[in-house]
């Protein structure tokens, strides 16, 4: 357990993934939950991955593993294993069945936006590991369905991804891209549709490791790619942001969006995974994936007019604080990790 929280609490939760500074994703709930004062866990990481190859990741999984088998029973364990598509599942999946066989309480934990394409594919795979979990706990409806075709419905929960608050800064005429930069992103269409619009007062910054080198289109106007960079950096970026864009052909729920309405920053974003759920009510602006006029539009409205930003930016900082803050939602995940040893173990 790390010195913030050694021993305090009578369950501990162990969370087996990555930990550190990584952009986006799972890594960031894993970081949230330990900055978080829980009130009835004590909460750590298992790291079973880094981001490496080779003789490296064999020697983290390995670690993990014995991690896994010596966890210490002084306070009560539950073993939350956050799993995504393809190898993710595969790596951490063979961890979740570790625990499952030390007769320690399981929380599967699903993330990636094409799980459930990875579950259609790999049925029989995906079914040994999911139902080696206590408790399922998935992003999107989508998730949730496909896992309770695997376990009985009773066994799944749906969850948000969940961010701390911020306080924002003065805001600037800037437009924020935070992700992957590439395809999959929409990059080539963000930066399609940035080319139609007057952004004479306006800066639109992509920041992210460059996955598709080609659409990085250098001849666009008022745009800065700053490739991959710290997330402390991205965040300060949002916190002056007017508006986060995020045009992705392919998501779950996206934490750099979370991380947007937290910073009171104006959202567009398309309507994939959970994307729509998360804006519904105009908390935001959906658009379709892929389509550059859509997105050109949408930019356009919230940039000419600062009443119409503004208006977006109090529904989506309401719909953040009732469903996706720390605040509001920890002490459900809390709840349902201790779900998860009551079914293992009746009486904790």
């Amino acid at each position: 357990m790390t010195a913030r929280a050694a021993g305090r609490r009578p369950y501990a939760a162990w969370h087996v993934g990555r930990r550190g500074e990584v952009a986006g994703g799972m890594t960031q709930v894993v970081n949230g939950y330990l900055a978080w004062d829980f009130e009835r866990f004590d909460v750590d990481v298992i790291v079973s991955r880094d981001g490496s190859g080779g003789p490296r990741a064999v020697r983290l999984f390995l670690s993990a593993a014995g991690r896994i088998v010596t966890l210490p029973r002084r306070s009560t364990p539950v073993v939350v294993v956050h799993l995504s598509q393809g190898g993710s599942f595969v790596r951490e999946g063979l961890l979740l069945l570790l625990a499952r066989a030390t007769r320690t309480a399981t929380v599967a934990h699903l993330h990636g936006s094409s799980f459930a394409a990875f579950a259609r594919q790999r049925p029989r795979l995906t079914g040994r590991v999911l139902r080696a979990a206590d408790l399922v706990l998935a992003l999107s409806d989508e998730s949730a369905a496909t896992a309770s075709s695997f376990v009985p419905a009773e066994r799944v929960r749906r969850v948000p991804n969940v961010v701390a608050g911020d306080r924002p800064e003065p805001k600037e005429h800037r437009v924020v891209f935070g992700g992957t930069v590439g395809r999959r992103k929409g990059v080539d269409v963000l930066l399609a549709a940035w080319r139609g619009l007057d952004t004479t007062d306006w800066t639109l910054d992509v920041v992210g490791p460059v996955a598709d080198p080609d659409v990085v289109d250098e001849t666009v106007p008022h745009v800065v790619v700053h490739g991959a960079r710290p997330h402390a950096e991205l965040m300060g970026l949002l916190r002056r942001a007017s508006v986060a864009v995020l045009p992705s052909r392919d998501e779950a729920l996206p934490m750099f969006l979370l991380e947007a309405l937290a910073r009171d920053a104006c959202v567009i974003a398309t309507d994939v995974g959970g994307i729509p759920a998360l804006l519904e009510g105009d908390a935001g602006i959906v658009v379709p994936a892929g389509e550059i006029e859509p997105l050109r539009r949408a930019l356009e409205s919230v940039m000419v007019s600062e009443a119409r930003r503004q208006e977006l930016v109090e529904k989506g900082r309401a719909r953040f604080a009732e469903r996706y803050s720390a605040d509001s939602a920890y002490p459900v995940i809390e709840s349902l990790w201790l779900d998860a040893l009551r079914r293992r173990r009746p009486t904790a």
